[in-house]
Formats: C-alpha cells, structure tokens, sequence
C-alpha cells in the first residue's frame, strides 16, 4: 500500500457549502474503498482546515481521486507521499546507484 499525507483547507465555495461536507467525505472515502484503499480524515484548528491520511495501493490512483475531488471546487490540496518508519529504513540505508 501506499501512504498519503493530505493537508486541506476549503475554498470559499467550500464554507458555503459546508452543510454538505459529509456527504462529500462519503464521496471521497468510497472512491478511495473502489480502489482498494482506507482513509481516514481529521478536521483540524491551524493553518490546514483539515488532514486526511490515505493508504491505497497504486500512485496514479490516489492523483485521480485527488483530481477529481479537487474539480469540485470546494476544497485545496497539499498531497505528499508518505513512507512507513520500515520503509525509510530500507530507503536511507540502500545502496546507491
């Protein structure tokens, strides 16, 4: 699987319509489910309105979910790819080319 950090704020059309937010996070996670992928949101104080982590298994996957998500117009992402702790090990003690 593959991780994703998702670090979100809304848009002005997103606060008016935010009543409707729920219905659109139930969107967002079966699209991720029907690509074989969880996902899990926080809304959050800050800078970023809110944080969803994502593991699904293929890259191109997570950009179409995120594409289509963000063509609503009601939300601005931050996507970044994520490595567990066991997998930044094999990264940062890896043999390099």
């Amino acid at each position: 699987m593959q991780n994703f950090v998702v670090l979100g704020n809304w848009t002005n059309e997103g606060m008016r319509n935010v009543a409707s937010a729920p219905e659109r996070i139930k969107t967002t996670r079966s699209m991720v489910e029907k690509a074989g992928g969880k996902m899990q949101l926080y809304l959050t104080m800050g800078e970023y309105d809110f944080v969803m982590i994502v593991q699904i298994p293929k890259d191109e996957d997570m950009a179409a979910i995120m594409l289509c998500v963000g063509s609503m117009g009601n939300i601005r992402t931050k996507t970044m790819k994520a490595w567990t702790e066991e997998e930044s090990t094999k990264l940062l003690t890896a043999q390099h080319p």
